[in-house]
């Protein structure tokens, strides 16, 4: 975020963003990745386990990474409008923030954890900057084609796979889309090889897990830009349309608020849980999981995603104290910071080179650390903005996008 005038709002909806993204990732900090999708990997689920991975899907996952991106478009916004009041050039000061995010990113994955975005968001950061002046109507037309694409490719390879599976496949394809299918079992699927090697692997020790990030999973960022991009694009330029027509800033009446998130939740809510169902009477087979997560949810997660952003602001406009909004605020100033540093710290207690918990920890019991997270988030971020202008690492992408280090101790702007 840039200096200047602060929205509070806008700010306050990024810190319950940033504490929900670690709601959707705490499954794959502390478990094998198939768990993150598949409740039944490594075991059948007890019926807490099951309730949460089921209130999850329906309300959690995607939603709050969705959230982030609508407020990374609605920022972009921001960081240009703030580089033109300054008499700077908006293209030089976006395009040198996106340059330090992409690195930001690749040490993230490589060094800490393989659950980054800030790559992804850094690569869309490219595209963004040319949809900056168009109207809320024209931004949202824009999305349609990303989403179209983000939901088309992976649902023609769902009907694929179904039909391998169903042995409809025509002969010259079968055999390509039995081998896809067979992979996907063993990275999803309920029985799947892998989740007792994940184990051992972040069980073991540092060097052992770099290594595998920088070998087997060494072009991984470049694979999730690939899944990921076009349905984050789609929700960032939502986010755009969504800053300008006010309802990021909180200039909307409460009704309006209380009607946008009342819709979106009645016309998403139903067909999630019915997605929900469809993998648990399919036995959490890898081809539901794959269709339900990464095809078929994509219209109800946006929509849903849209929803969570109307009721938050809702609730921080109607409901939240001054000291609450604060808090949340001072938590979305740090983002950035507390993304980060979230990572480190779960990483620390779940891997081997640290407390050791990873794959001994269930599923209902993970948001323990959600909760105890959220508590860091919210007691340290005020306090260090009372005495700093930025984040740790706000201030530092900050000095090294403007290629100066920037005054941190408010002292050092004369306040």
């Amino acid at each position: 975020m840039t200096g200047g005038t602060r929205i509070e709002s806008l700010d306050a909806i990024r810190g319950v963003a940033v504490m929900g993204i670690l709601a959707m990732n705490i499954v794959a900090f502390a478990l094998p990745f198939p768990a993150y999708s598949n409740p039944a990997a490594g075991g059948p689920p007890g019926d807490l386990d099951l309730a949460t991975w089921f209130f999850n899907f329906v309300l959690v996952d995607s939603k709050m990474r969705g959230m982030f991106s609508l407020l990374f478009g609605a920022s972009t916004l921001l960081v240009i409008d703030s580089a033109v009041s300054a008499g700077r050039r908006p293209a030089g000061a976006h395009y040198s923030r996106m340059f330090w995010l992409a690195l930001f990113g690749l040490a993230h994955f490589y060094l800490i954890w393989f659950g980054d975005i800030l790559f992804l968001y850094a690569v869309c950061g490219l595209l963004l900057f040319l949809f900056r002046n168009l109207s809320v109507k024209a931004l949202l037309l824009w999305s349609l084609p990303f989403f179209l694409i983000a939901i088309g490719i992976p649902a023609s390879l769902w009907v694929m796979l179904s039909m391998a599976q169903a042995g409809t496949l025509p002969a010259e394809a079968a055999a390509g889309m039995q081998e896809a299918l067979r992979q996907m079992n063993a990275d999803m699927g309920p029985s799947t090889p892998t989740y007792a090697e994940e184990i051992a692997l972040y069980l073991g020790s540092y060097a052992s897990i770099l290594g595998h990030r920088t070998g087997e999973m060494a072009g991984d960022p470049l694979f999730f830009v690939g899944m990921f991009m076009w349905e984050t694009m789609g929700l960032m330029l939502i986010g755009m349309a969504l800053f300008k027509s006010r309802m990021l800033t909180g200039e909307w009446d409460l009704a309006r608020y209380r009607k946008w998130a009342a819709v979106c939740f009645l016309i998403a809510a139903p067909p999630l849980v019915a997605l929900a169902l469809y993998q648990m009477q399919a036995g959490y087979a890898a081809i539901s999981i794959f269709g339900a997560s990464m095809a078929l949810s994509i219209p109800f997660d946006v929509l849903m995603t849209v929803g969570w952003t109307a009721l938050i602001m809702l609730l921080i406009k109607s409901v939240a104290s001054d000291q609450a909004r604060a808090r949340l605020a001072a938590a979305g100033r740090m983002a950035f910071t507390n993304y980060l540093v979230t990572s480190v710290v779960m990483t620390t207690i779940f891997y081997g080179y640290g407390l050791g918990l990873f794959g001994s920890v269930g599923r209902t019991a993970l948001y323990l650390f959600c909760f105890g997270m959220w508590a860091a988030m919210l007691l340290w971020s005020k306090p260090w903005l009372e005495r700093f202008h930025y984040g740790p690492l706000e201030w530092l992408w900050r000095s090294l996008a403007r290629g100066q280090l920037q005054p941190m101790r408010r002292e050092a702007a004369g306040q």
